[in-house]
């Protein structure tokens, strides 16, 4: 299998020789999906929330333990609910060359807060009553109740207030304090950014098939690839001259997610059944390759508040017994729609888990779409099962957004409807404990709350990697996937033969 799919590679390699493009100046970087909205105040994707961290300044980031660290502002907590935060004299000024001033953090707080806005992000800020702006460097937030994780939440780009008050269209053409800046637009799937600093070109070329993305990298179409390449594809690229391929343990974590409107799926014993159906060591191993983790819950093991305990072991039998409770069997079997992208990885990867359903007497369809229109389907609920993953979670205001009864869309992203007082209490509780060591446990004890009721099947932090052209040298890996990295990367002069990777 593998000798045939490399010869196929290598065929097709050399019949695009003849379309290869142009050389450009630009570092070319191929993406799976194609960003959806440059507006930070609304975007929920993974490609337009990191693309959007290099467009826009924001007033707090995240350490490797992520604890909330100053980026744009420092901070003090001046009364349990007031929080004062003062500009770095240095910060970048707008793409306009306008300065960016505590005027511009209170529009854009304001537009996220603004009910009629329909933000996402909304119910993360939920807290704020009331935001004051004392001089030009300085803001102060003033919350309804104490929250002792609130600076984490402030985390959305900053926008120019004077184009929030015109109705700019952020989403198409970005304004922000970023270190690049837009440079053109042309297509959908093509996105041209400047970097600020040498006016150095970066193109994101939306390929969807996995396979043409490598075959662009070794033509010298693109010059980075990062992830949603299946595993023999990544070790093919290993095993090329001009390449070098990274890889880096993960924290973005991945899951199947139910509707819990639909009355099969309300049914624990059936959520319960599909857990212990789907043995994702394998799908792991053999799709996703060794840095993928098991995962027990939504913030990795390394978190302050993450878990590292057992999930819902592989145990086919198990799954037999509770769907045979839930009223399944022979005579009536259960029939499920399962909703991914036509991206050939996630869609190699639900074809696998939907035999191991059928294994235990579960008949899955298969429905794969765009990345849009499959995005669009999933926000709106239109769906029993889906699979996704959750890309650069650091704080763990988190479970309010997904799990909170009040945060179904567009409140939030409950695209499940999961509702269960308890785990609100638990989310409010851990919200204002004020001791770390209370706050971790509540979470904990959140996440263990979540295994019981099962508003999702959790299954792993994906692994990352990179794949570049030699000539390529600058390009760090981060754990959740982020471009941020761009800022430094440079094209080595031709002739210097470096390995573009340390060891």
């Amino acid at each position: 299998m593998q000798r045939i799919g490399t010869g196929l590679l290598l065929v097709a390699c050399a019949l695009l020789s003849a379309c290869a493009e142009a050389p450009s100046d630009a570092i070319r970087m191929g993406v799976a999906s194609a960003p959806i909205t440059l507006d930070p105040r609304y975007a929920t994707d993974a490609t337009s929330a990191r693309l959007n961290r290099l467009l826009y300044a924001q007033l707090v980031d995240f350490d490797a333990s992520a604890r909330p660290v100053a980026a744009l502002a420092q901070w003090q907590q001046l009364a349990p609910t007031r929080y004062r935060f003062r500009l770095d004299p240095a910060r970048a000024s707008f793409h306009d060359g306008s300065a960016l001033t505590a005027a511009d953090v209170k529009a854009t707080y304001d537009s996220v807060r603004d009910p009629t806005n329909d933000s996402p992000h909304r119910s993360s800020l939920e807290m704020i009553e009331r935001i004051v702006v004392i001089d030009e460097h300085t803001v102060d937030f003033e919350l309804s109740r104490p929250d002792p994780l609130f600076p984490g939440y402030l985390v959305i780009g900053v926008l120019p207030r004077k184009g929030i008050e015109a109705g700019h269209p952020f989403d198409r053409r970005p304004w922000g304090s970023g270190a690049f800046e837009l440079a053109a637009w042309p297509v959908e799937g093509l996105l041209r950014l400047e970097r600020r600093a040498d006016g150095q070109l970066f193109e994101f070329l939306h390929v969807s098939d996995s396979t043409v993305r490598v075959l662009k990298l070794l033509r010298g179409e693109l010059d980075l690839v990062q992830n949603d390449l299946p595993p023999e594809l990544v070790r093919y690229l290993e095993r090329q001259p001009h390449i070098d391929v990274r890889h880096r343990e993960g924290g973005n974590f991945s899951y199947v997610g139910f509707n819990l409107e639909d009355p099969i799926l309300a049914d624990l014993r059936v959520r319960r059944a599909i857990a212990h159906a789907i043995d994702r060591r394998v799908i792991a191993w053999h799709l996703l390759g060794g840095e993928t983790r098991l995962a027990a819950g939504l913030l990795p093991p390394e978190h302050w508040a993450g878990v590292d305990f057992d999930a819902y072991r592989y145990d086919p039998a198990r799954a037999r017994s509770l769907l045979a409770e839930a009223g399944y069997g022979a005579g009536s079997p259960l029939r499920l729609n399962y909703r991914t992208t036509s991206d050939p990885l996630r869609l190699r990867i639900a074809t696998v888990i939907q035999r191991q359903l059928h294994d235990v007497g579960i008949q899955v369809e298969l429905s794969s779409f765009d990345w849009a229109t499959f995005y669009a389907d999933i926000k709106a609920g239109r769906f029993q099962l889906y699979s996704l993953s959750w890309v650069g979670i650091k704080s763990p205001d988190i479970f309010r957004y997904v799990f909170h009864s009040t945060s179904v869309p567009p409140a939030g992203a409950n695209r499940g409807r999961f509702q269960d007082a308890l785990v609100d209490g638990l989310i409010e509780a851990a919200e204002t404990a004020q001791e770390p060591a209370r706050r971790a446990r509540l979470y904990q004890e959140l996440q263990k709350r979540l295994l019981e009721t099962l508003p999702f099947v959790p299954l792993w932090y994906e692994g990352q990697f990179v794949a570049a052209r030699t000539d390529i040298h600058g390009y760090e890996l981060s754990a959740d996937g982020d471009y941020d990295s761009l800022a430094q990367v440079q094209r080595r002069p031709a002739g210097v033969r470096e390995a573009r990777f340390a060891p």
